[in-house]
């Protein structure tokens, strides 16, 4: 098998994806097979939301056809993903199971701690027994946190998170770089911005506001609509995260320990915001999607949540710089397509 990484044809390259049945995870495996890799799929498909709509995923990556073998497992199980590791031996890693929610990490800590620092511990562990060329993982534009410097850049401090699930998530980029520095492994981490569209997450807004308007119930909007998020489709998502898994992490030439840049490293770790660097008003995408679903909704204004955050919006010039890519796809276009989606699936939705 070729030992390089950058097979963008051809099924030469055996790519892991953790978190596999979830909203990006299965995107991703769908993107991946097209092309013709092998591709091994793991979640350990909790109950976190409903497990139907993961379920529903993964059917319908196997009607998609391809090299694909899907594998249940915890990862915080260590000698079970050290095995995992050990007999598929993928030459990528592209780790996007976690704990998610800012929410419910307030609610449920021990679950943060046990998937998303544990698991991604044996995540790096695996990478770095068996060789892997380069891992892909998952951040988020939560690390960001307090800061009110926008739109958001990879060169700003990210050392106030609000939230148990951001400080994860920062957690992650050190110990991945910690890995960079110590066995050489490439390591890219994505900074996700607020991502929607078909096959979303139900604990997420999109879905929760298609939900309630569908079903004629009124939808809660927090800190009585002053917010703002860098609304970004999944394709856009998927296609960062494919074009990054294609250019292994390098060290950065250029970097000066005596004047770090927070995006790049003396090893070959990078960090890269993926968001549409377009961020709309909470008002105006509920405006959106009212039209796309053809009905009104009944707003319950609320005040602002305990770890949440006012506005994001994403500067992605660095992502352009390396991969040639950057996120356009219009609010107008995507939440038409999401909602042709939960129209067509209302059981995927929690609607009967």
């Amino acid at each position: 098998m070729d030992d390089n990484p950058q097979t963008p044809h051809g099924g030469q390259l055996t790519v892991l994806i953790t978190g596999a049945a979830g909203f990006i995870g299965a995107a991703t495996a769908l993107r991946l097979l097209e092309r013709g890799e092998e591709v091994i799929g793991l979640d350990n498909l909790n109950s976190y939301y409903d497990p139907a709509l993961k379920m529903a995923r993964l059917a319908r990556i196997e009607r998609a056809g391809g090299q694909w073998q899907f594998v249940q497992r915890n990862l915080e199980d260590q000698s079970a993903i050290a095995a995992l590791f050990a007999d598929c031996k993928p030459k990528a890693v592209v780790h996007l199971a976690a704990q998610a929610g800012v929410r419910y990490s307030i609610e449920n800590p021990a679950a943060y701690i046990q998937s998303n620092l544990d698991g991604f511990g044996n995540v790096l562990e695996g990478c770095r027994h068996q060789g892997v060329k380069h891992l892909v993982y998952a951040s988020s534009s939560s690390v960001y946190g307090g800061n009110r410097q926008m739109p958001f850049s990879e060169q700003h401090a990210v050392n106030h998170p609000v939230s148990l699930y951001a400080a994860t998530k920062k957690a992650n980029e050190l110990m991945a770089h910690t890995y960079s520095h110590l066995y050489g492994l490439p390591a890219t981490g994505l900074r996700f911005f607020t991502v929607y569209g078909p096959w979303g997450r139900p604990d997420m807004a999109p879905i929760l506001f298609a939900k309630a308007i569908l079903s004629g119930r009124p939808i809660k909007v927090f800190n009585q609509g002053q917010m703002q998020r860098d609304f970004t489709y999944i394709d856009d998502i998927v296609e960062g995260v494919i074009r990054c898994l294609d250019k292994p992490a390098t060290a950065d030439p250029n970097f000066d320990p005596l004047n770090p840049n927070p995006a790049t490293a003396a090893v070959p770790h990078r960090l890269f915001n993926i968001g549409n660097s377009q961020p709309t008003p909470l008002l105006r995408f509920i405006k959106v999607l009212e039209k796309a679903l053809g009905k009104e909704a009944n707003k319950d204004f609320q005040p602002m949540q305990p770890g949440d955050v006012v506005a994001t919006a994403a500067d992605t010039s660095a992502l352009e710089a390396w991969v040639g890519f950057q996120p356009d796809t219009s609010l107008d276009i995507g939440l038409e397509h999401f909602a042709q989606w939960a129209k067509d699936y209302p059981e995927l939705i929690g609607l009967k």
